[in-house]
């Protein structure tokens, strides 16, 4: 499932998107795109990550929607989504999920006795 930029709104959101970042090489992939767009090749060198890991790391990242690719020539470039990022921030700050929100119920339920 690809998803769409915008708010993280949405439990199923939200995880997609902590999942994406809760790898150190991904949280290093978006590190070094803070500065600005980086050919793949230059994210090799920095990180010391073959091709193919690389690849699968970004393709993570890209399925969460927090990067977007370019093709030039041989190599692809890539580059932060900035909504993205702000519907991280908004997940950790936000207001928290409802309690009839689905699988929240049993913590808000009180026990008898």
């Amino acid at each position: 499932m690809h998803l769409t930029r915008g708010s993280a709104t949405t439990l199923r959101d939200r995880a997609r998107l902590f999942q994406a970042l809760s790898d150190e090489t991904r949280l290093a992939i978006v590190d070094r795109l803070r500065a600005g767009e980086r050919c793949v090749c230059d994210l090799q060198d920095d990180l010391q990550a073959a091709q193919s890991r690389l690849s699968f790391h970004l393709r993570v990242l890209r399925e969460a929607g927090l990067v977007t690719d370019r093709k030039s020539g041989r190599w692809s470039h890539y580059a932060l989504v900035p909504e993205r990022l702000a519907a991280v921030a908004q997940a950790i700050s936000g207001p928290a999920a409802a309690p009839d929100a689905p699988g929240l119920h049993h913590l808000t339920r009180r026990r008898p006795g």
